[in-house]
Order: C-alpha cells, then structure tokens, then sequence
C-alpha cells in the first residue's frame, strides 16, 4: 500500500478532514489545543452544559491529547516558552469525547492509542480524524512548536490546563483513524480475534507434546 504524505493547514478544515485515509501521514502547520487532563474534559462537558465559558474559542479546532509544560519567557516579558509537549493515552477519555466531538465540532483528535466505536461514530458525523503521535517522542514533538499562544485555566495543574499552539512542521502523525470509520485499532482487534483459535490450538498442542514427553 502506498503512504499518503499530507501538509496541511490547522486546524483542519473538514473538507481536509474527510480527503484523508486511514494510514496516511500528515505534517501538521498552524494552530492546535492541546491538554493531558481528564478532569479537563469534564470541565469542558460542563461549559457545554452552561457552568462556565469555554477557555477559549473551540469550535471547530483540533484537540490533541498532548501533556505540555510551560513557563515564563525569560526572553520576551509576559509570554510562555514551552518546555516539552508530549502524548497521551486517548482510551481513557473514550466516554467523554462523543459529545465533544459532535457539539465542539471537532475535525481532527488524537493522542496515542485511538478511540472506541463510539467515537468513531462521531468522527464520521461530524468529519473527524484521529491522528496517532509517537510516543516517547517528546523532543520531536517539542521542536516543531513556535509560540504559545494562549493558555485557559491556570487554575488547574500545568498538564490539564487547555493549551493553544502554533506549531511548524509537527510531525509526521498517523491517521489512525478517519472520517470514514476506518481504524486501525479495530482492525488490530479483528485480526487478533480471527487468529485466538489458531493460536490458542497450537498453545494446547504444545501442552499435549509436553505432558506426552513427561
């Protein structure tokens, strides 16, 4: 199969969005939200529900599971230099980002290690892909961000505040999962649930050629 290489604009449009293919590759340029914080997510489900403002302006943005540290510019007065950005494992906000997804309008997510079908149900309504980041690529991811451009809810620990960057050639990623409902992490499943009776066969075979050799 032939890997696709994208360099696109962000956040993406879901146009591009939806032109993209499980497997592909895409560079990323421009403006993402990033936050490891699953208190976050709830928080964001309760600005949804009335409790408070967003952050910041969401709608449409693309929103990455990536932890990031930042401090005070010791260069620029008033601004944030960030230290490292890195991913973090999207299964365990699988309950919270349907909704997120649908009434944030979401076009692009991603983190490491997918999403359910219950989300994937809700990329493919709205136009949304999950793109996977390298784990344990911190340096890589860290060198392609430019500027940090605004930061919502100080209030909370430094990896769950809402987190908007302008990043240059991040980078690449995987579309992990696209528009269409194609995910490589239910295909893995699949597989693996094709290959349990091969598998588990051969494991008792070996059990009978050792109780035999006893």
């Amino acid at each position: 199969m032939t890997i696709r290489t994208h360099r696109l604009p962000f956040p993406l449009s879901q146009a591009d969005a939806r032109s993209l293919r499980m497997g592909d590759q895409v560079i990323i340029d421009g403006e993402i939200v990033v936050t490891a914080g699953l208190p976050t997510h709830h928080r964001l489900l309760a600005c949804l529900d009335g409790a408070e403002p967003l952050p910041m302006q969401l709608h449409a943005q693309s929103l990455f599971h990536l932890g990031s540290y930042s401090e005070e510019s010791t260069t620029v007065p008033g601004s944030l230099d960030l230290l490292y950005v890195n991913p973090t494992t999207s299964t365990r906000f699988n309950p919270l980002m349907p909704r997120l997804i649908r009434e944030l309008q979401l076009h692009a997510v991603g983190g490491k290690g997918g999403l359910d079908q219950a989300c994937v149900q809700a990329m493919r309504e709205v136009g949304c892909v999950y793109l996977s980041f390298l784990g344990g690529g911190a340096t890589l991811h860290t060198r392609a961000v430019r500027e940090v451009l605004a930061v919502g809810w100080a209030d909370m620990l430094m990896h769950y505040r809402v987190v908007r960057l302008r990043v240059e050639g991040l980078g690449p990623v995987t579309v992990a999962i696209d528009a269409h409902g194609n995910s490589v992490y239910a295909n893995a499943q699949s597989q693996a649930r094709e290959r349990l009776p091969e598998i588990l066969a051969a494991m008792d075979a070996q059990r009978a050629a050792g109780d035999r050799g006893a």
